[in-house]
């Protein structure tokens, strides 16, 4: 099955859309690239922003309806779908870091698991609903080291609160779907389609989340320091942001044209092996890029993080037609790219713009 991406793009057109976590790294993009294919978004976010933030570099709460809220407040986030009555739902809101949720592993739990459940009861209620992408993580399986790529199939799990957070989403998720928007009773009881996205490490300009890698090297890069990494040998499936907000986009599409037939989890990461780079690979590459960039290896002790981890989108590829079109060099270079025009010109309205030209640039490089 050829990538049906640029047929089900269109459907977005007039579509209410409801996005949280719309403030953060992909809901910003997502934000961005649905304004431009004429969608009606309403955006639900916490008030408190880092600094920078893409959001507000980007000035994007003028492409939105822009909601102040947290996804564990359920009075308010009911209050907002149902005001909004929207057709597709896009969760992205989360605490989305293995460190942070060592710090405050209530509250991750809090946000990603109770989060979640409080988006799908909210959708249940809300008559207008008909599709709903709950995104979660790569870090939701049970992580065993090994180097298979992780199946759609395989268990839920999780060593830190954040990785365990993510699996009780999945958990959650799937209770829901039995539970409420059964496939079997479609059409009669309820007509909401639900589907899960796991995604790989993404990467994209304006990123600037605290313990980050990518984020951490532009910033010594930006400020003329050596780069600090803490896990040089661990392994990320990383791709571009585009990537997998592709497949949140047409997983939405394909929920909303065919209902429960797509209703289930969805890997999206490399398909090429190749592509699964270490830690310190990616690093070496945007120094080389960048022109003058050292790294330094950091010896303190640090907390555990997974060593290896990469996924098998097999099953999107076959059955979405799925996959992605960046080698990691690409998206790398797509990033840096996007940094040094901040850099140089970090007007609102320009870097809009150029956000712009690289979704289109994706977009076309998709096949015809």
């Amino acid at each position: 099955m050829e990538n049906r991406l640029k047929d089900l793009l269109p459907l977005y057109k007039g579509r209410k859309v409801f996005v949280t976590g719309h403030t953060g790294f992909k809901g910003s993009w997502l934000t961005l690239w649905l304004k431009r294919l004429g969608a009606d978004v309403m955006g639900y976010s916490l008030s408190e922003y880092d600094s920078p933030c893409m959001f507000k570099a980007l000035e994007l709460s003028g492409v939105c309806r822009h909601v102040e809220g947290s996804v564990a407040d359920y009075r308010a986030l009911r209050a907002a779908v149902e005001s909004f009555q929207p057709e597709i739902v896009l969760h992205l809101a989360a605490q989305p870091l293995v460190r942070p949720s060592y710090d405050d592993p209530l509250g991750t739990l809090e946000t990603n698991v109770m989060g979640t459940a409080m988006l799908l009861d909210a959708c249940r209620f809300t008559p207008s609903v008909h599709a709903v992408v709950i995104v979660t993580s790569d870090k939701c399986y049970r992580n065993n080291e090994w180097v298979w790529p992780y199946r759609e199939n395989d268990p839920m799990g999780g060593h830190d609160p954040y990785s365990a957070s993510k699996g009780c989403a999945e958990l959650v998720t799937a209770s829901y779907i039995k539970s409420f928007f059964a496939p079997e009773r479609y059409g009669t009881d309820h007509h909401v389609a639900v589907a899960s996205a796991r995604a790989g490490n993404a990467i994209g300009g304006g990123d600037w989340g605290k313990d980050r890698l990518i984020p951490d090297c532009f910033r010594a890069l930006h400020e003329g320091r050596t780069i600090r990494i803490r896990y040089p040998r661990a392994v990320r499936p990383w791709q571009h942001v585009l990537e997998c907000l592709s497949g949140y986009l047409q997983l939405g599409a394909q929920l909303l044209e065919h209902g429960p037939k797509f209703g289930c989890g969805w890997n999206f990461a490399p398909i090429d092996m190749g592509d699964v780079w270490p830690v310190e690979r990616v690093v070496r590459f945007i120094c080389e890029k960048w022109g003058n960039g050292s790294y330094e290896v950091d010896s303190t002790p640090q907390p555990y993080e997974a060593s290896m981890l990469c996924l098998d989108c097999t099953k999107a590829n076959i059955e979405l037609g799925w996959r992605p079109r960046y080698p990691v060099a690409r998206a790398l270079s797509e990033t840096l790219s996007w940094y040094k025009e901040w850099s140089v010109n970090g007007d609102a309205a320009h870097m809009r713009e150029y956000t712009l030209r690289q979704i289109e640039a994706y977009v076309d490089a998709l096949p015809q």
